[in-house]
Protein backbone atom coordinates (compact mmCIF):
# COMPACT_ATOMS: atom_id res chain seq x y z
CA UNK A 1 0.00 0.00 0.00
CA UNK A 2 1.79 2.71 -0.96
CA UNK A 3 1.94 5.80 1.26
CA UNK A 4 1.80 9.51 0.63
CA UNK A 5 5.06 10.97 0.70
CA UNK A 6 4.30 13.61 3.53
CA UNK A 7 1.89 11.23 5.65
CA UNK A 8 3.80 9.46 8.30
CA UNK A 9 2.93 5.62 8.99
CA UNK A 10 1.54 5.38 12.16
CA UNK A 11 1.10 3.05 14.52
CA UNK A 12 -1.79 0.96 15.65
CA UNK A 13 -1.90 0.70 19.38
CA UNK A 14 -4.49 -1.85 19.25
CA UNK A 15 -2.80 -3.96 17.10
CA UNK A 16 0.39 -3.16 18.76
CA UNK A 17 -1.25 -3.69 22.21
CA UNK A 18 -2.40 -7.66 21.58
CA UNK A 19 0.41 -8.13 19.48
CA UNK A 20 3.35 -7.29 22.43
CA UNK A 21 1.14 -9.22 24.98
CA UNK A 22 0.93 -12.27 22.91
CA UNK A 23 4.62 -11.54 22.64
CA UNK A 24 5.64 -11.52 26.10
CA UNK A 25 2.90 -13.81 27.47
CA UNK A 26 4.29 -16.60 25.15
CA UNK A 27 8.26 -15.41 26.30
CA UNK A 28 6.89 -15.76 29.52
CA UNK A 29 5.48 -19.39 29.01
CA UNK A 30 8.78 -20.49 27.45
CA UNK A 31 10.74 -19.51 29.88
CA UNK A 32 8.55 -21.07 32.44
CA UNK A 33 8.72 -24.32 30.32
CA UNK A 34 11.98 -23.95 30.27
CA UNK A 35 12.59 -23.56 34.01
CA UNK A 36 10.21 -26.46 34.67
CA UNK A 37 12.11 -29.05 31.62
CA UNK A 38 15.53 -27.80 31.69
CA UNK A 39 16.53 -26.64 35.27
CA UNK A 40 19.99 -27.17 34.05
CA UNK A 41 20.17 -23.83 31.52
CA UNK A 42 22.00 -20.96 32.84
CA UNK A 43 19.50 -18.61 32.94
CA UNK A 44 18.23 -16.59 35.95
CA UNK A 45 14.40 -17.25 35.83
CA UNK A 46 14.43 -15.70 39.77
CA UNK A 47 15.01 -12.10 36.98
CA UNK A 48 11.11 -12.44 36.81
CA UNK A 49 10.79 -10.95 39.48
CA UNK A 50 12.23 -7.60 38.46
CA UNK A 51 10.03 -6.92 35.83
CA UNK A 52 6.92 -9.32 37.53
CA UNK A 53 5.92 -7.56 41.29
CA UNK A 54 4.81 -10.56 43.34
CA UNK A 55 6.40 -13.43 40.92
CA UNK A 56 8.27 -16.14 42.97
CA UNK A 57 8.86 -19.63 41.23
CA UNK A 58 6.82 -20.94 40.75
CA UNK A 59 2.97 -21.95 42.19
CA UNK A 60 -0.37 -21.47 39.86
CA UNK A 61 -1.34 -18.38 41.90
CA UNK A 62 1.98 -16.86 40.62
CA UNK A 63 2.24 -18.62 37.08
CA UNK A 64 -1.15 -16.58 36.49
CA UNK A 65 -0.04 -13.91 37.87
CA UNK A 66 3.17 -13.81 35.85
CA UNK A 67 1.05 -13.81 32.58
CA UNK A 68 -1.47 -11.48 33.47
CA UNK A 69 1.80 -8.94 33.97
CA UNK A 70 3.32 -9.74 31.03
CA UNK A 71 0.18 -9.36 28.80
CA UNK A 72 -0.31 -5.88 31.04
CA UNK A 73 3.73 -4.73 30.29
CA UNK A 74 2.64 -5.35 26.56
CA UNK A 75 -0.46 -3.09 26.48
CA UNK A 76 1.34 -0.52 29.14
CA UNK A 77 4.38 -0.26 26.15
CA UNK A 78 1.67 0.08 23.65
CA UNK A 79 -0.45 2.84 24.93
CA UNK A 80 2.49 4.90 25.79
CA UNK A 81 4.80 4.53 22.64
CA UNK A 82 2.67 4.06 20.22
CA UNK A 83 0.62 7.73 20.98
CA UNK A 84 4.25 9.26 21.28
CA UNK A 85 5.29 7.99 18.27
CA UNK A 86 2.23 8.66 16.51
CA UNK A 87 2.34 12.37 17.77
CA UNK A 88 5.79 12.74 17.14
CA UNK A 89 5.75 10.86 13.78
CA UNK A 90 2.53 13.49 12.74
CA UNK A 91 4.98 16.63 13.96
CA UNK A 92 7.70 15.73 11.44
CA UNK A 93 5.95 15.39 8.24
Amino acid sequence: MPHDRHQPALIPVFTSGFALSLFFSVSYILCILGYLFLPGLPVQHSALAIFLPGFQLLSWKTFLLGLGEAFGWGWYIALVFGPLYNFLASRSA
